[in-house]
């Protein structure tokens, strides 16, 4: 590796009194910025959660599980972090309150402090510093973002900061803090006000720590006479205080904070030397996605549908359709279809033609789950487009075995441990983990290699969209979070009735994609290509469910 010509830089993102402003893509556009410079970036999150990490969490409470190369399960944020700076994230990019705890506890048990006592100061902190600094190391980052969740003024974060406070101490030129806050517009006011903000500075100050920039979210750009306002509050020149708006998409708010000249005071307040900077590719893309005219309507046939979670719930998918969809030269129409209503009412099914595609994505237990198997043989009967990830898989191979194979109690050991015909069914190396409910952290999980079956559709797929070529290797690599798999005992079945494997892990001999032969398109993959998709580099899956939707409108 090449030896940089300065110290590593530190940047720490903080919240002000509002948590879910906007600081994950804050993180996310800051590494963006300067990764547009030509500086190697790494973005870590840190949550203040007692978890050791997201996996246990529920998809309503925290919002998505991202999971990373390694097959690390973490916070959302990680998967902005990847689609906007194209870095690969594993489990250096993520710590929990929990997680640091318990490398604290480990060590202490391993004598690995010599014997001396503990303390929560410094030795926690010490902690959070050393995960940091070897994120950066291990990388050969030249500049390290760390996003600390919540808010602060939550108790939970005072070692988080007091860790970034101690950084900034030792060495004052390599750290430099964003506070990103929001300045509310009361409507019976309808002005903006900047005292949340003021009171937010004040309580980081309170920590030991100074900002260097606030970020200020609103619903309309920052009045001038409110920057000069918080300016004098912190201390700060008004070319710090950025006006950070609301904007009809995320992808443009690197874009944004370029035009407030965010990019080159940061790089002088970290003692760079100012590079340059190309977001060329980027500005084209936003720009294009304003002037498309045509429409793909998407349902997502799903369970964790409520007007808080459902977007977080599935960010990645969301986020993967819309790159599809732009690549396609569409702008994409969703809609969230609850697969509870398909149990209770079969007559709801007929308005399944209004959509140009149909998704299942991924998801857990047995609710549900009837009503998403009578989605999918709605859309194998009517040729409308089905794109089925992780679980999508399992309920079309069940649905594929109750009415084209006529095993009518085919289903999951998922929803049924005494099944009589588990078509799909546990994992071996997942049985005595179920059994001694040991749950964190032991599905299969991150990357494993597919090999693709050449004349499928989604070979195919993959070959048109250039990530595998016709006279290279067949093998990908994709993520995977799961516990259950197609039963092999049913895979000649399947073969012979037109239900044929397009993909599949040689070494372990598991299923990872299904298709239906005589069928626009009707694909199922074990894994989870959302995490992969990139605003101008969707999944070649994505891309061809979008293609074949169209095709439909």
């Amino acid at each position: 590796m090449p030896k940089k010509k300065f110290n590593t830089k530190y940047i720490f993102v903080v919240g002000g009194v509002m948590s879910s402003v906007g600081k994950g893509v804050a993180a996310a556009s800051i590494g963006k910025i300067l990764k547009t410079r030509g500086y190697a970036v790494s973005n870590i999150k840190a949550d203040m959660y007692v978890n050791i990490d997201a996996g246990t969490i529920r998809p309503a409470e925290h919002g998505e599980v991202f999971v990373g190369e390694d097959g690390v399960e973490a916070d959302q944020d990680l998967g902005n972090y990847e689609r906007f700076t194209g870095q690969t994230c594993t489990r250096d990019n993520y710590m929990t309150w929990g997680s640091v705890n318990l490398a604290v506890i480990r060590k202490e048990r391993n004598l690995e402090y010599g014997g001396e006592d503990v303390e929560v100061i410094p030795d926690i902190p010490n902690e959070i510093i050393g995960q940091i600094r070897r994120c950066g190391k291990k990388n050969n980052s030249d500049i390290v973002i760390t996003e600390f969740g919540g808010t602060i003024g939550e108790y939970q974060i005072l070692l988080f900061l007091e860790a970034a406070r101690m950084m900034k101490a030792k060495n004052p030129k390599d750290v430099c803090f964003v506070m990103v806050s929001y300045l509310p517009t009361p409507s019976l006011l309808g002005e903006q006000k900047s005292k949340p903000t003021q009171y937010a500075i004040r309580t980081l100050n309170s920590a030991g720590i100074m900002p260097d920039f606030i970020l200020c979210r609103a619903d309309k750009p920052l009045k001038e006479s409110l920057k000069t306002t918080i300016s004098t509050v912190c201390s700060l020149p008004k070319n710090r205080i950025i006006s950070a708006p609301d904007v009809t998409s995320i992808y443009d708010v690197p874009i944004n904070l370029e035009k407030e000249n965010f990019g080159n005071e940061l790089i002088r307040t970290l003692g760079l030397n100012s590079r340059k900077s190309d977001m060329s590719d980027w500005k084209k893309m936003s720009s294009d996605v304003r002037k498309y005219k045509k429409t793909v309507r998407i349902g997502i046939v799903g369970k964790y549908f409520n007007s808080k979670s459902m977007i977080d719930t599935y960010i990645s998918v969301i986020e993967s359709l819309k790159f599809a969809a732009w690549e396609n030269k569409s702008k994409l129409e969703l809609e969230w279809l609850d697969a509870e209503t398909y149990e209770k009412d079969k007559r709801k099914l007929k308005k399944l033609p209004e959509y140009d595609g149909i998704l299942v994505p991924g998801g857990f237990g047995s609710r549900g789950t009837e009503g998403k198997i009578r989605a999918a043989r709605y859309c194998r009967e009517n040729e409308i487009p089905y794109f089925g990830i992780c679980l999508g898989l399992q309920i079309m191979t069940i649905e594929f075995a109750r009415n084209v194979l006529g095993i009518k109690d085919a289903t999951s050991e998922e929803f049924d441990a005494n099944a009589k015909h588990p078509v799909v069914h546990t994992m071996a190396d997942q049985r005595q983990k179920i059994a001694d409910k040991n749950y964190g952290a032991t599905m299969r999980l991150g990357v494993y290699p597919c090999k693709l079956i050449k004349g499928t559709k989604t070979h195919d797929a993959y070959l048109k969209s250039g990530w595998i070529k016709k006279s290279g290797n067949s093998v990908v690599l994709e993520r995977h979070r799961h516990r259950y798999e197609v039963n092999n005992e049913y895979r000649e079945q399947f073969d012979e009735a037109g239900l044929k494997i397009s993909g599949v892990y040689e070494k372990g001999d598991l299923v990872e994609a299904m298709e239906i032969d005589k069928h626009p398109f009707m694909i199922g993959i074990q894994s989870h290509p959302e995490f992969l998709s990139r605003p101008m580099n969707p999944h070649p899956l994505f891309y061809g469910f979008i293609k074949a939707s169209l095709k439909k409108n």
